[in-house]
């Protein structure tokens, strides 16, 4: 008889072949924590980029903050300074104007109290002159100025007409008498002369 020989198993070859080849490690698959750990470094660098950006960003942030504040502190004291120099002008608008009418009444006061003696008429009126143009300076001084129109063309925007005269002694249209001077401040008219006015004389 043939002896028999045994039978030969492959897969003990087929195991060690998979055990020592030498490139069983590359083509395994990295195991599953493995991969979590580069996942969860990634996301930590860009965590912390993001966390970079945004401590920059409250930081620029805090600093615009304080800059408006300030700003705002700032117009809140210009706003109530101006109010306080509004209230003040009110106030004091005429001061220096009465400061320069006070003269004025001095002389009006001393003229009366002189009046209660002896009245020299050519000092009466000297004085009376002398006051007026104090009056005057007062009034220029603050930017008044008269309207006397006498002579002058009728100008319906200065003047008010009280009535109209017929004469040959005057161009039409003429002023030829002032009821009442008129005055402008700075530049405003704030009474008109009151007229008389030329009227040419019916033909015939």
């Amino acid at each position: 008889m043939t002896p028999i020989e045994p039978a030969l198993d492959p897969r003990p070859y087929a195991e060690a072949a998979e055990v020592d080849s030498p490139f069983a490690k590359s083509a395994v698959a990295p195991a599953d924590d493995q991969a979590t750990d580069i996942d969860i470094l990634v996301n930590r660098e860009e965590f912390d980029a993001l966390q970079r950006d945004l401590d920059q960003a409250l930081a620029k942030a805090d600093e615009h903050w304080k800059l408006y504040l300030g700003a705002h502190a700032e117009m809140e004291n210009l706003r109530k300074r101006t109010e306080r120099d509004v209230q003040n002008a009110h106030k004091f608008a005429l001061e220096r104007f009465f400061n320069e009418l006070l003269p004025v009444r001095d002389s009006l006061e001393l003229g009366l109290t002189a009046a209660n003696g002896a009245v020299d008429i050519a000092q009466l009126r000297e004085g009376v002159e002398l006051t007026l143009k104090q009056l005057a300076a007062a009034m220029e001084k603050f930017g008044v100025r008269e309207v006397n129109p006498l002579n002058a063309k009728f100008d319906p925007h200065l003047h008010e007409a009280m009535a109209m005269a017929p004469t040959d002694q005057a161009e039409p249209n003429t002023v030829i008498q002032v009821v009442q001077k008129g005055y402008i401040l700075n530049e405003r008219l704030i009474r008109p002369a009151k007229v008389i006015v030329a009227q040419a004389r019916p033909a015939g």
